[in-house]
Parts: C-alpha cells; sequence; structure tokens
C-alpha cells in the first residue's frame, strides 16, 4: 500500500503513484501487471479459472491446432504503430503473397490521399463523438482502419485455394478484432470520457467485473442474476416421463381442451440447453406450440459428467433420439410421431431417422419431420471450418485418445470457439463496455442461455468432427454405418420441413439448402431474417423480421432465393399450418398425472458444465 497521500488529487485513476491505480505497474490492484497472479493476460495468470489465458481460450487451442500454419504469434503480428510489418515466418499464408501485393496494398491504403472515412463511418466500433471530434483519437482510428486495410487487401490477393484463404482471412480477422483501439482503455475516448465524468467509478467497477470474470471463468455477456431456470426461464408446465443415463423426456401440459392426436417430439442441440426453445413465456417456441393445440414432448441431453466421457455418437442415437421416438410412440399410445430437430439436434435425429429407413421402419413410426438450422451437407460449414481441419482432429485425438475415451470436450470450450466466430459482438463489445467502461451487461434471457455450456463425451464429439465436418459422410448414400446400418437419406422420405436463418454463420444458409436436397420425400424450405439463433427464436408479435418461401427443389440456392417470396413476420404460424395436417385430428386433450421424476424443466437441465 502507498503510504502517500493523494490529496487532492484522490480521484485521479490514473496517477501513477495511487494504491488503487489499475494501470500502475506496482499496483496492488493492477490486473495488467505482467507479474500480476491476477493478470489475465499475463501467461502466469490463473489458468485454472481465467478466462482470457491461453490454456482455456478455445481459440488459442483450435487454432494451435494447425499444427504452425497459426498466424497467432506475437512475433508474426503486424504493427499498428506506424506502416504496416514486415512478412514474418508465423504468418503461414505470407509466402503465397507476390512483393508487388504488398506495394500495391501499401501504396493504395497508406498513402495520404487515401480516404477513410466510409471505413470509418461502416464500423460501430468508432461513432462515439470522441472519435470523431478529438484528432489523436482520429489518428489512432484511422491509422487501425488503414492497416487493417492494408492486410485484408494483403490476403485478398495472396496466391491461395478458397479454404486457404478463408482460415488467412479469419486468423487476420481475429487478430484484427483484437488488435482495435477501441479495446484498450488509453486508447478508447470513451472509456477514458466516463472514467472522468465518474471521477474514477467507472475504472474501479470496471476492475470488479474484471476480478469477477476471472473468478466465474467467463466473460459476462448478461446479467446472470436476473434469470434461474424453472424460475422466470423454463417455465412451461409439464412433466418428466421418462430418464434415462443421457436423456430426460419432457411431457408438456396442453393449454387446450383438445389436441392434435399425433404428437411432436423434439430434439434439441446437446450442447448448451433444451431452454433456447422455451426462455421467457412470450418468446417460448415449446409454449406456443402448446398454444396452438399441439402435443409436445422434447428431449433434455444430460450434461455429461466424468463418468459418461466415454458415451459414443451412436450412444446418442439408440440413448437418446431412438430411445425418446419410441418413448413418446408408448407414452402418447400412437403409432406414428412428428419430429423436430434443431441444429446439431437436427444431425442426430436425421441420423436416427437414416437408422429406422434402413431398417425399414421409418414409415411406421415417422409422420414428418422439421430440421431448424440444421446442417447435414458440412462441404461449406460457415466460419468454423477455420478451427475444424484434419490437424486439429489429431490434436483432439491426441488429447482424448484414439478413441476418444480419455477426455471430453469441455463447454466452456465450445462456448469461446463459438463466440470467437463473431469475437466484436460476443468478446470485445463485453470487454470494453464491463471493463473498460465499467458497466455491467444488462439481463438477456437469449444471453444467458449462451452462457449456460455443456460437455460432449470424447468419442462422440471426434466422431462427429471426423464422419460429418471432415469427411462429410451424411451426402454418401449408404456412406457411413451406424448402429450397423448403412445409412442413406435420401430413403428417408417422409414430409419434410426445413428451416434455415439467412444471416446464420453457424449453419449458412446454402448449406442448409444443400442439406435439403438430401431427402428422399416433399421438403418446404423455408428462410428467416437474422441469425442461427435470433431467426429461429422469432415469435408472433411485433413483426420486427421477415421470413421467405419458394418453390423447393430449385437449380440453386441462388435460383430459389431470386423467385421467393418475403413475408413480414414470424415463420412460425407458417410451420404451424405445414404441420397441422400431419398431426391427425384433434381429440381431447390428454390428462396428466404428476410424474413420479418430477416437474419441468427436469433435473439434467440444471447441471453445469
Amino acid at each position: 500500500m502507498s503510504t502517500k497521500k493523494p490529496g487532492e488529487a484522490g480521484n485521479n485513476p490514473f496517477a501513477a503513484w495511487m494504491e488503487n491505480n489499475p494501470f500502475a505497474a506496482a499496483a496492488a490492484n493492477n490486473p495488467f501487471a505482467a507479474g500480476s497472479a491476477d493478470n489475465p493476460f499475463a501467461g502466469g495468470g490463473k489458468a485454472g479459472a481465467n478466462p482470457f489465458a491461453a490454456g482455456l481460450d478455445a481459440m488459442q487451442t483450435m487454432m494451435s491446432g494447425n499444427l504452425g500454419q497459426q498466424p497467432w504469434a506475437a512475433s508474426a503480428m503486424p504493427s499498428f504503430a506506424g506502416a504496416p510489418a514486415a512478412p514474418e515466418a508465423g504468418w503461414w499464408w505470407l509466402p503465397a503473397v507476390k512483393p508487388e501485393a504488398f506495394q500495391a496494398a501499401a501504396m493504395k491504403w497508406f498513402s495520404p490521399q487515401t480516404d477513410v472515412a466510409a471505413l470509418a463511418a461502416a464500423d460501430r466500433r468508432f461513432r462515439g463523438e470522441g472519435w470523431q471530434s478529438q484528432p489523436f483519437f482520429q489518428a489512432v482510428r484511422d491509422q487501425y482502419l488503414r492497416t487493417a486495410a492494408f492486410w485484408r487487401d494483403v490476403v485478398e490477393h495472396a496466391d491461395l485455394d478458397d479454404r486457404e484463404r478463408h482460415r488467412a482471412k479469419f486468423f487476420l480477422e481475429q487478430f484484427l478484432d483484437a488488435s482495435a483501439p477501441s479495446n484498450f482503455f488509453l486508447t478508447n475516448p470513451e472509456a477514458i470520457q466516463r472514467a472522468v465524468e465518474t471521477k474514477g467509478e467507472s475504472v474501479k467497477h470496471g476492475m470488479e467485473n474484471l476480478a469477477h470474470d476471472i473468478e466465474a471463468g467467463h466473460i459476462a455477456m448478461t446479467d446472470e442474476t436476473a434469470f434461474k431456470v424453472g424460475e422466470n426461464l423454463a417455465v412451461t408446465p409439464g412433466q418428466v416421463v421418462f430418464r434415462n443415463e443421457l436423456i430426460e423426456i419432457i411431457h408438456y401440459t396442453p393449454t387446450q381442451k383438445t389436441v392434435y392426436q399425433r404428437p411432436l417430439l423434439i430434439v434439441p442441440p446437446c450442447i448448451n440447453k433444451f431452454y433456447i426453445l422455451d426462455l421467457k413465456p412470450e418468446n417460448s417456441f415449446v409454449a406456443h406450440a402448446v398454444a396452438q393445440g399441439f402435443n409436445v414432448y422434447l428431449v433434455s441431453w444430460r450434461n455429461v459428467p466424468e463418468e459418461l466421457k466415454t458415451l459414443t455418437w451412436e450412444d446418442y442415437l439408440e440413448e437418446g433420439a431412438l430411445t425418446a421416438i419410441d418413448e413418446v410412440r408408448s407414452h402418447a399410445g400412437i403409432e406414428k410421431i412428428n419430429v423436430l430437430g434443431f441444429c446439431v439436434g437436427g444431425t442426430i435425429l436425421a441420423s436416427a431417422l437414416g437408422v429406422l429407413a434402413a431398417r425399414g421402419e421409418l414409415d411406421d413410426f415417422i409422420e414428418s419431420a422439421t430440421y431448424l438450422t440444421t446442417l447435414l451437407d458440412f462441404s461449406e460449414p460457415g466460419d468454423i471450418k477455420a478451427y475444424l481441419g484434419e490437424s486439429t482432429y489429431q490434436m483432439r485425438a491426441q488429447q482424448f485418445g484414439p478413441d476418444g475415451t480419455g477426455g471430453m470436450m469441455k463447454g466452456s470450450e465450445l462456448a469461446q470457439s463459438f463466440a470467437s466466430l463473431r469475437a466484436n459482438d460476443l468478446i470485445w463489445n463485453y470487454v470494453v463496455n464491463n471493463y473498460l467502461k465499467g458497466q455491467d451487461p444488462p439481463a438477456f434471457d437469449l444471453l444467458f442461455w449462451n452462457g449456460d455450456s455443456t460437455n460432449l463425451p470424447g468419442p462422440m464429439y471426434l466422431y462427429y468432427i471426423r464422419n460429418f465436418y471432415l469427411d462429410n459422410k451424411l451426402t454418401e448414400h449408404g456412406g457411413i454405418n451406424m448402429l450397423g446400418e448403412d445409412v442413406d437419406l435420401a430413403l428417408v422420405d417422409v414430409p419434410t420441413f426445413v428451416y434455415c436463418s439467412r444471416e446464420d454463420h453457424i449453419v449458412p444458409w446454402k448449406s442448409a439448402f444443400a442439406s435439403a436436397e438430401l431427402w428422399g420425400g416433399d421438403v418446404e424450405f423455408v428462410m428467416g431474417a437474422s441469425g442461427h439463433i435470433a431467426g429461429v427464436i422469432n415469435p408472433p408479435g411485433p413483426k420486427k423480421r421477415s421470413y421467405w418461401t419458394g418453390n423447393f427443389p430449385a437449380p440453386t440456392p441462388e435460383a430459389w432465393d431470386s423467385k421467393a417470396k418475403e413475408h413480414p413476420g414470424s415463420w412460425w404460424p407458417h410451420w404451424y399450418t405445414w404441420l397441422a395436417p400431419h398431426s391427425g385430428k384433434r381429440v381431447a386433450a390428454p390428462k396428466q398425472p404428476k410424474s413420479k421424476l418430477g416437474a419441468a424443466p427436469g433435473t439434467y437441465v440444471l447441471a453445469k458444465a
């Protein structure tokens, strides 16, 4: 503790001698000091609970899996202080750039005549008044934008194939996002202004937020005290009617006097929790479906504990989707049901239906299928393909063991991986607001769910990456054997509804289109506005988004899109209209006795990763 008296400078958060100065190298509370135990950026930080330490940073882990082909080494980073840095060997793609490309890019972007005003206007990070009116920050901003544009230009003209260029662009953007001057206190005029206005309280509170997140092991994206599963999220009434070591099945209580005779089974993703489909009542997909008179059942996947880390992909089919189909048929007392899969839940469901088709049981068990933002043709899986290469797979196989039984894919790593796909929105935005500006994140149910991650067993994860992302086996007729059956999705000829989102970065809509072409039956193809989650969770009400419908099949995705008709509002009513004829007649709603297994949302959803 300092023995000096602060006197009139007591509220100065920048004084080097002040005991609470978060920037002074010797300060006891300095989280940036190289030797600080709480330093989230220093290699000696608390890696066990540090959401930023390289050992826990899934982005770093994924990139290091490229076996030396990742542009992240400090010695290889471009300089943002002046002219662009000389090419470094650490940027694996730089040898593919001809010298004249460097020269042309430098002359274009570092010429005094080049106006970067358009770049600044398009970047919401620099829209604050301080970036516009103060010459120092204008210069910092413009230098960053020029340098970023220079490196993008260099990558664009590198002699690379499409996959290599995509990887180079992706990793470059990761670095450019991290290096933005808006991410650092001394080059962020908004953060400095807030510190002055609050007399340093924003700096103090920012350090408190940082300390909290280090302890929690992740960056807070929402007010995590505002939500509790079973109290104000996942509150649609129902009963748990089945449980095994992997799943619970929830049967939701009908709210109408009559329901459709044929039930609907929902298979959500096993990454994160099922309640993305049952958030607050006003935007609950489940509650709205129940209100339409559908008899809804839902799979709640277990957040896999250490003792179940040897579960396989086939276990997820046999003990998960196929068991759920049998149990719902039995519980409802009906032979054929409708099924719905979301994201990887859709991939699991599709595999299960492929097994049923190979066994000759599909037409006896399934009336229709719905897939929400589901990838089956993995030839173009979006930005995540930059992480998922052969070398990354081999790294995980070495980590988990050849059969995967020696490890688990931690939910925290999966969450960071997906967040890094939109780093400005899901990482740096919160670094700036929470830490630099000392603001608390607002309460947002979707982001609370986003942080409630789940573990995946090593064998299941490795199988998923190898057979789908790398080898794309579901596109081959009988190209993959699951549960002793050669699966061919062309044999799955039930009526199918396929929903995709136009701005989805996890399941690009054109890849969803290619996936829809694999089915053997009639397909209703619908595209909604927005992204992977927000496009799906778009309840009827205020018409803030739209969706498109058109004739399917079409020669190309572009041909479908050019003739598709846009409709304002939610796509949910369109789906209700499609599903109703496949759901049979209306019958008296079944009575729902209290289950010995407990009420919704069950117990598996409450387990933390």
